[in-house]
């Protein structure tokens, strides 16, 4: 029960932001969505720490995610206070803890290996980077379209500032991605059991290489071809949509449309 009051009550806090963002003045803007993060805060700390078995899954893994991107923006949003909340960032947390209620994911085993938290953390944090990254990415484009459309800008943040940004967060979330691939090799066998080898060759695994390969592509060509612009932010798409794949849409088909859970 105290699981949905919580998802309930940070839902309703997120969706009024999200109503209203585009008509709110910055500093308004930010501290409406203050209640939503805190809400949201304490049902994810809710259901680690007081349910009697831990759950996780596809949904849990966005919720927590969408948490980390509202935790960005905020620390953002005390350097460049001329940030505006979008009603997309307060929709996203809102849908993403409606999702959570409703597909919790499957109970952690307690036999599961002591490496997966820290398998799971570094997954999940560079989830949450990449996520930013393309929020920025988002925000870039939109910002160029309004000048050259001679409008105000999107963001309310340099264009040049929204293109650092994006590339520090891919950047963050690269080294994140490679720790989380080397953790998954290295402990591979203390992951999924004896005799798993040490990789586990599945959608997960094929898709955060592809996911990889495109990020360091990305990487590789801002640093010696100066890739920006719409080159930049459609290998970074690619690269999200794949890092999305890897995790969030193989659990969303082992437990919503075969119906199972998964490790």
């Amino acid at each position: 029960m105290a699981t949905v009051l919580l998802s309930a009550a940070a839902a309703a806090a997120y969706a009024v932001p999200a109503a209203v963002a585009s008509r709110l003045q910055p500093e308004r803007s930010r501290h409406a969505l203050l209640p939503a993060w805190v809400l949201h805060a304490l049902l994810l700390c809710w259901g680690l720490w007081f349910t009697a078995t831990p759950r996780f899954g596809f949904a849990p893994a966005l919720s927590v995610t969408a948490w980390l991107v509202l935790t960005v923006y905020a620390v953002e949003s005390h350097v460049f206070p001329q940030l505006r909340a979008h009603w997309a960032l307060a929709g996203f947390g809102a849908v993403a803890v409606l999702m959570a209620l409703v597909f919790p994911g499957t109970p952690l085993h307690e036999n599961a290996s002591p490496w997966l938290p820290l398998h799971w953390a570094l997954g999940i944090a560079c989830y949450g980077l990449f996520a930013a990254a393309v929020l920025h990415a988002w925000l870039m484009r939109r910002s160029e379209r309004a000048m050259r459309d001679a409008g105000p800008s999107f963001s309310g943040v340099p264009l040049l500032t929204l293109e650092r940004l994006t590339f520090r967060f891919v950047q963050a979330g690269f080294v994140l991605l490679t720790a989380t691939l080397a953790a998954g090799w290295l402990f591979g066998e203390s992951l999924y059991g004896a005799g798993a080898g040490r990789w586990r060759w599945d959608h997960k695994t094929v898709f955060s290489l592809l996911s990889w390969l495109s990020f360091a592509v990305l990487l590789v060509g801002r640093a010696r071809f100066g890739w920006r612009g719409r080159t930049a932010v459609r290998v970074l798409y690619a690269g999200a949509a794949l890092l999305l794949l890897a995790y969030v849409g193989s659990r969303f088909v082992l437990e919503v449309l075969i119906g199972r859970g998964a490790a």
